[in-house]
């Protein structure tokens, strides 16, 4: 480089140096768990949905590595009303003594320090999930508050944090002959701001995939909201989850390839065993489906392991298909796409030392594996051949047919592409847009022409493309790729996205980097016609063009489902909770209230403020009505100076009477079970001495409930009472302590209400009077101008991302609805029928 140009670059980086000297002190250390809340990213992926149901599911692998030891037999997993999750096991129970070197008690050490375990090879887990000692600290550094209960030595020690900070130090707090660990959190909105809300069916899913991954242990999934119980136990393992997988197929062989066995590995100058097990099994579809799975934790990217069993299938299958003279010497070799059509496989491995790509493990890049599962499967199936050629000729000459098959869909790959390029471009149906960047740019595959041409009209040209499909699609699970691309509106598709499709290489294989538009929404009607071509779209993207999905460019437009008017104000709602809000909204806009107790009138502002807690608050109550409670005798039993609410509740049943009991504390809790032995009320604490006296009268049976919500409630009542509204006036009183006023002057009409609680039923139904609901069935009803404001404009619409959360749950849901079984899609209707929300007729 030229002397001068070196020079005039020093000159211009002088001149926009920063005047402060960098020095040492520009250099920070975070401490603790800091990091993790600084970056959250590095531990848990992103803070979205997913970061957060991994939160539960980092406290359960800890769990299962329990198991793995073999000390745990139960995990119990419960969902509570304030957004809380426990994660309660029967395993030893974290260690609570003092260490040795840090001084502190062990749990708290490995709540609170990275990268501090038992996992490091001192001795107490040889095959576990858990190796950075990250993962149970960083939901602690991530919670609003979280805490330990730990079962062991004949006690129970307790211990609570808030955003990893110890706030209330290691204490006993109970006797237990039980050992196991209790796991209680509530996730950080400060971390966690795109939603703190856990799904049962994410939870559920992974849950089951353990419990599958290991035989023997029994997992309970609860959900306090909504009363919901699954227990997932499998005798038989991952042989029963491949069986689950393929339960609505026809399969080549009703009974699943069962393989497996060990290797002796040299790791570290030691002798260590590596297990493998694998089960597979094929069917008469044309997808493949493998699961891999190391030390139970899911690899979806899968890794050596995948890449070992690959090999080795693709390799058996042609050395026993030329063995058997099936295949042909001038035949060409079946490729690893042919030998895979229509398998389903879990693939478990379980070694000392796993190696992950990231902390978030969705890949092992551990080297000595691939040979030793190449090894195990090839001979396993090499055998196993051998005892049953007559399905493994089957197996071949599926093969063989994909191979042909394979062939066909190049050829018309390439012609689909060819087309696009020669035959004039993009098809005629397409109204493109001018932005030609694709991540500017919007698809809205429409519903037939009328709502097509709705949308050509409204839409704004400059970025939003619309391209209206006619008729049905071909069902893509029923056809192989060279059938599907002889559909007219799928080749139209396939020409206006631009990718390509399917695997492989060459001319129209599938290349990310040709989308043309990175927003592709499917818009479709609400009703039975629109739901059909919706899935088959869905299909038709997850079968061919998955990574479309799996990089989040697929969406459903969320059209509203009525339409509501009041005088001459239009709104459009999407479901019972915003239609509650907007009756709140407007029953607040049509009266005022006024205090009685000091004859104070809310501003309307107050008023929303007030409604707004008051609605959060009806939440809860409906929550503690399930545990059998009084919302307004649960707020009397607060403490009268603390005000703290009470944590524990106790309904205590004999014949037909029941009491409900409160505990503000466990030491509360403690005295009254010690005072009532007869009720066994910590199942775990030893009986009763037995009594010479005879009984009288029925048997006592008590159920002890935790309110976890507790905390939630008391924040929300405290913003209450600091608006001037006494707790005491939440039960009903005598006389009246608010009044509602409609209207003005002599024609006012004023409503005496006598507690708290009625303020919200009393504007609600306000908000219903002179209501009319119209429910939209289908988008061409829109005129253009409703359906861009209702459905396409992105600054006022809602779009439903379509993501690949759970594999096996989304295979078995396309399996169920599109494949060729029609018993078990009978099935699911019938038992979905009752659920079903807009039901069109």
């Amino acid at each position: 480089m030229p002397e001068e140009t070196l020079e005039t670059q020093a000159t211009q980086a002088a001149a926009v140096a920063p005047a402060e000297p960098y020095d040492a002190s520009k250099i920070d250390k975070l401490e603790g768990l800091e990091a993790v809340r600084k970056r959250p990213g590095m531990y848990i992926g992103d803070p979205d949905e997913r970061g957060l149901h991994h939160c539960v599911f980092e406290v359960v692998d800890n769990s299962i590595d329990e198991h793995l030891a073999g000390f745990c037999h139960k995990i119990e997993v419960t969902i509570h009303v304030d957004g809380s999750v426990s994660v309660r096991d029967d395993g030893r129970g974290i260690p609570v003594d003092i260490h040795p070197k840090w001084k502190i008690p062990a749990v708290e050490l490995v709540l609170t320090n990275l990268h501090a375990g038992g996992k490091f090879g001192q001795g107490a887990y040889k095959y576990s999930g858990g190796l950075h000692g990250v993962g149970a600290k960083c939901v602690n550094a991530l919670s609003e508050w979280f805490k330990v209960e730990v079962y062991r030595d004949g006690k129970v020690y307790s211990m609570e944090f808030a955003r990893g900070k110890t706030v209330r130090p290691l204490e006993v707090i109970g006797k237990s002959r039980h050992t196991g660990t209790l796991i209680t959190f509530k996730p950080d909105p400060e971390i966690f701001t795109l939603t703190t809300e856990f799904k049962f069916d994410l939870l559920a899913n992974r849950l089951r995939e353990l419990a599958f991954l290991n035989p023997g242990l029994e997992i309970i999934l609860t959900d306090e909201r909504t009363d919901r119980t699954e227990r997932f136990y499998y005798k038989h393992g991952i042989e029963e989850f491949v069986r689950q997988i393929n339960q609505n197929r026809q399969v080549l062989h009703p009974k699943p390839i069962v393989l497996g066995g060990k290797r002796e590995v040299e790791i570290e100058g030691r002798t260590e065993e590596v297990f493998v097990d694998c089960v597979l099994q094929y069917h008469d579809g044309y997808n493949d489906q493998i699961l891999c799975f190391a030390n139970s934790i899911p690899n979806p990217d899968g890794g050596t392991h995948l890449t070992g069993f690959r090999s080795a299938l693709t390799r058996a299958v042609n050395q026993y298909a030329r063995q058997q003279e099936l295949l042909k010497e001038k035949d060409p070799t079946l490729t690893g796409d042919d030998v895979r059509e229509g398998l389903v496989c879990v693939l478990s491995v379980k070694l000392p030392n796993p190696r992950f790509e990231s902390q978030t493990k969705v890949k092992l890049v551990n080297t000595e594996v691939e040979g030793i599962v190449s090894s195990i499967v090839y001979d396993g199936l090499m055998s196993w051949f051998d005892a049953n050629p007559a399905v493994a000729r089957r197996i071949v000459e599926k093969a063989l047919l994909a191979a042909r098959a394979r062939e066909a869909a190049r050829k018309a790959r390439e012609t689909v592409r060819k087309t696009a390029l020669t035959g004039g471009g993009l098809p005629g149906k397409l109204a493109d847009c001018s932005e030609r960047d694709p991540a500017q740019c919007e698809l809205f595959i429409v519903e037939g022409d009328s709502a097509g041409g709705s949308a050509k009209q409204g839409r704004d040209r400059r970025f939003q493309a619309i391209l209206p499909i006619r008729g049905k699609l071909i069902n893509v699970e029923k056809a192989r790729l060279d059938k599907v691309l002889d559909n007219a509106e799928i080749r139209t598709m396939i020409t206006a996205i631009g990718t390509g499709i399917g695997d492989g290489e060459g001319e129209g294989a599938f290349n990310i980097e040709k989308l043309r538009y990175h927003k592709i929404i499917l818009m479709t009607d609400a009703d039975v016609d629109g739901s059909h071509i919706r899935t088959l779209l869905l299909t038709f993207f997850y079968r061919q063009m998955p990574e479309l999905i799996k990089r989040g460019h697929v969406y459903i437009a969320q059209p509203p489902l009525y339409q509501v008017t009041r005088k001459k104000r239009v709104e459009y709602v999407e479901d019972e909770a915003q239609l509650n809000k907007i009756l709140i909204r407007l029953g607040a806009e049509e009266v005022r209230l006024r205090n009685l107790s000091d004859q104070r009138e809310l501003s309307q502002k107050q008023l929303e403020e007030i409604l707004e807690l008051l609605d959060a608050l009806d939440k809860y109550a409906r929550a503690l009505a399930r545990h059998g409670a009084d919302f307004a005798d649960y707020i009397e039993h607060r403490h009268p100076k603390t005000h703290e609410l009470p944590r524990h509740l106790v309904r205590v049943r004999q014949g037909n009477d029941e009491q409900v009991h409160y505990f503000l504390n466990e030491q509360e809790l403690r005295e009254f079970s010690d005072a009532n032995p007869d009720l066994g009320l910590f199942g775990d604490d030893e009986a009763a001495p037995p009594s010479d006296k005879p009984r009288s009268g029925p048997t006592r049976r008590a159920v002890h409930i935790e309110l976890h919500e507790s905390k939630a409630i008391g924040e929300l009542l405290q913003r209450l009472e600091k608006k001037g509204f006494h707790l005491e006036h939440y039960a009903a009183q005598d006389q009246p302590l608010f009044e509602l006023i409609e209207g003005e002057g002599d024609n006012a009409r004023v409503r005496p209400l006598f507690s708290i609680p009625e303020i919200l039923a009393a504007v609600k139904e306000v908000g219903r009077r002179g209501l009319q609901i119209k429910r939209f069935k289908g988008l061409g009803e829109m005129n253009p101008k409703e359906l861009y404001e209702t459905t396409m404009d992105p600054a006022r619409r809602k779009l439903l991302r379509i993501e690949l959360t759970d594999a096996v749950e989304a295979e078995r849901m396309f399996t169920t609805l599109m494949g060729e079984e029609v018993e078990p899609r009978r099935r699911f209707i019938e038992d979905n029928a009752l659920s079903v929300r807009n039901l069109d007729i």
